[in-house]
């Protein structure tokens, strides 16, 4: 047998390793891990060492492939891999295969590194009979490097890093030694940096005071520090810092040992950083000042109440002497001044686009003006063809200095534009540009969102009125009255509604109800259910019970599955006051006593309309004297007062009226609504019915 190793040959022919007692003693002694295959791959012998790197016991690996191992035991499956690997390769081409770097985690967690290397070994006849593998714990080492690297790599930095010019004098300061970098730094030649030093490149300016706490230092032999502009080979200066200390040597200075520091960054950075100081200052107040306008703006709900806004942003937040603000009206091509009055370079409150002034060529322009002084603003109007005469009119008349013009764009549509005037000649930075154009923007929202409104609200003001009774009815032996008061400040119109009509038998129907939401949608839905509970009263029997469940299938039918409807229907029957209720998730009536008692109807209460239930209706009677009243939430619950708590309030409020309108329904519908909105802000329209049954009337 050989092998490419010093293993020395066996006694006998074939590989049989085993029987050798100096084999074994000198693989359970060896520092290093060893094994051996046979030509299959399959482990022949391992020593204890190279149990450290598999964490297996000698004899679970004798007879078994690496791989083998992998299934039940903890065998290392990169370890395996790069055994069965090497084999393979020490296989085919019966050559040795060499440092094979592998990595290991022992019991405690620690992780050690292996160099590990395959032999062939071979037989008598020069055949391939197995392999040897030798296992080199390489961990220490390994450690060694990775110090010795982290230590290169820290000193390199460290020197890399470094900026200071080393430089060395005498105990009296003169100089001795050559000093390269500052001569490359300053341009001095070496016969001049001998003679005159390192001070001869200092800053005229800075040269006296550095001079003197130099020679300051070298007489009291202490640390010299200082700074200084320095002149460079490119007659540049830039600004060093220089530290400098007495080597003692038996109490004696033998010389001094400088460093000039190049800190011409940090003070450039310094100076930035102020500059960025007062521009982030300056950026912030900007900001400061758009988040006040667009809380302002988002306030104002009316064209004209945005306009007011945008005249107190420029007095305020741009320090403008002058301000305007006009809309264009695009069909006559004008721009209408609402609000800054008379602009001085288009006097009048409709402006066509053809003038030339710098709203206008906002918004023809569809980009901002910005005029610094008056010769800028001069030569822009002239660039867009106004009449030179009438420019110097126009500014022989004012004291205005300079101008902003900015265009309200929606979506880029132009909606008007914004004029800002001052005294003073205003230079306008990159930064303020931007501001502007957003203030701009943030205007014309407001101005879109305000113009909005009022379409919306003209439209569904006039669909409420037209839905709405004109009049109540006026039927012998009952007195109806109604008050409405609209709680949103976004829309004067929303869902509450009322109504009262005679029933071909003689009776009186009085509703009130209240569809969830604002606005055009819940106006129509209003006026849906208000027009099915008169068809239903009409055509079928009047009594609640039977148009409340009719109501049912007319919601399901036509209104979204979300929508909330909340109905009280009251039938009574004139000079009696006896009648029937029926309730869908609405308040229960108030019934209001001659001598000031009130009490709360116990009718159930029921669900919203389109809820599936069985719909209920019960007895009421109004007395002669009494007055019942019918009523929506809002004038009962606020974001501060719940509904239980508002209506123990109504009931009492009604114990402290005065006699005298107890009886007289206009005037307590007045007392009971101005009482129960006293205190808090009204956050919901008030919608109040009340049918009084006089006391004098007599039943038929």
């Amino acid at each position: 047998m050989s092998a490419e190793t010093s293993v020395p040959r066996p006694r006998e022919s074939d590989l049989d390793i085993s029987d050798s007692e100096i084999f074994n003693g000198m693989m359970a002694e060896a520092p290093f891990a060893f094994a051996f295959f046979d030509p299959g791959g399959r482990f022949l012998r391992v020593n204890s060492t190279f149990t450290e790197l598999t964490g297996l016991p000698v004899d679970r690996h004798v007879g078994r492939l690496p791989s083998e191992l992998l299934a039940g035991d903890a065998f290392p499956a990169d370890l395996a891999n790069l055994i069965e690997s090497a084999l393979e390769r020490v296989r085919e081409g019966k050559l040795p295969v060499t440092d094979q770097r592998i990595m290991t985690r022992a019991e405690n967690g620690d992780t050690r590194h292996w160099a590990v290397s395959f032999f062939p070994l071979r037989g008598e006849a020069g055949e391939f009979i197995g392999a040897a593998l030798f296992g080199v714990d390489m961990t220490e080492q390994q450690r060694v490097e990775e110090e010795l690297q982290r230590s290169e790599e820290r000193y390199r930095t460290l020197v890399e890093s470094q900026q200071q010019v080393v430089w060395i004098t005498t105990p009296t300061g003169a100089i001795t030694e050559d000093a390269p970098q500052w001569r490359a730094i300053t341009g001095q030649g070496l016969e001049e940096y001998f003679e005159k030093g390192w001070l001869d490149a200092v800053h005229p300016d800075d040269r006296p005071a550095a001079e003197e706490a130099w020679r300051e230092a070298l007489r009291g032999r202490t640390m010299f520090e200082w700074s200084f502009r320095v002149r460079t080979r490119a007659s540049g200066y830039r600004h060093f810092e220089v530290r400098a200390v007495p080597i003692m040597r038996h109490g004696r200075v033998i010389e001094w040992v400088g460093a000039n520091q190049d800190v011409t960054p940090q003070r450039e950075a310094e100076e930035m950083r102020g500059r960025l100081t007062d521009q982030l200052g300056a950026a912030a107040l900007r900001t400061a000042r758009l988040q006040g306008a667009t809380a302002m703006l988002a306030e104002a709900l009316t064209v004209d109440q945005v306009v007011q806004v945008i005249i107190d942003v420029g007095r305020t937040a741009l320090a403008a002497d002058h301000s305007a603000v006009a809309l264009l009206d695009q069909e006559r091509a004008i721009l209408e001044v609402r609000g800054g009055g008379d602009v001085p370079d288009a006097p009048g409150e409709e402006i066509p686009l053809t003038d030339t002034n710098i709203m206008t060529m906002a918004v023809n322009s569809r980009r901002p003006i910005f005029a610094e002084s008056r010769e800028v603003l001069r030569n822009q109007l002239l660039d867009a063809g106004a009449d030179e005469r009438r420019i110097a009119e126009f500014l022989e008349s004012t004291e205005e200095r300079s101008w902003v013009g900015l265009p309200l764009l929606a979506a880029g549509r132009a909606l008007g534009a914004l004029r800002f005037a001052f005294r003073k000649e205003q230079k306008i930075s990159q930064e303020e540009g931007v501001f502007l154009e957003a203030l701009a923007g943030q205007c014309a929202l407001a101005v879109e969102r305000a113009t909005l409104f009022e379409r919306e609200h003209r439209t569904a003001e006039t669909l409420q009125r037209s839905l709405l009774p004109d009049s109540l009815p006026e039927v012998r032996g009952l007195v109806l009255a109604y008050r409405f008061r609209s709680g949103s400040r976004h829309s004067q119109v929303g869902g509450d509604w009322y109504d009262a009509f005679v029933l071909p038998n003689g009776q009186v129907a009085a509703v009130v109800g209240d569809v969830m939401g604002k606005g055009v949608k819940a106006a129509a839905g209003m006026g849906r259910i208000r027009n099915a509970v008169r068809a239903l009263a009409f055509t079928n029997h009047p009594i609640p019970d039977a148009v409340l469940t009719g109501l049912d299938r007319v919601f399901e039918a036509t209104e979204e599955e979300e929508q909330v409807t909340t109905l009280a229907y009251m039938v009574v029957e004139p000079g009696t006051g006896e009648g029937m209720l029926g309730l869908a998730g609405h308040p229960p009536p108030l019934l209001v006593s001659p001598q000031g008692t009130a009490i709360l109807h116990e009718a159930q209460p029921g669900t919203p309309l389109g809820w599936a239930t069985s719909r209920k209706h019960s007895k009421i009677c109004v007395p002669p004297g009494y007055t019942a009243v019918l009523y929506t939430d809002g004038l009962v619950e606020n974001r501060r007062r719940g509904l239980d708590t508002g209506l123990k309030e109504l009931t009492s409020i009604v114990a402290e009226a005065p006699p005298k309108i107890l009886t007289d329904p206009e005037a307590l519908l007045d007392y009971l609504v101005d009482r129960m909105l006293a205190g808090y802000e009204q956050d919901d329209d008030v919608t109040v019915l009340a049918v009084h049954v006089p006391p004098d009337t007599k039943s038929d």
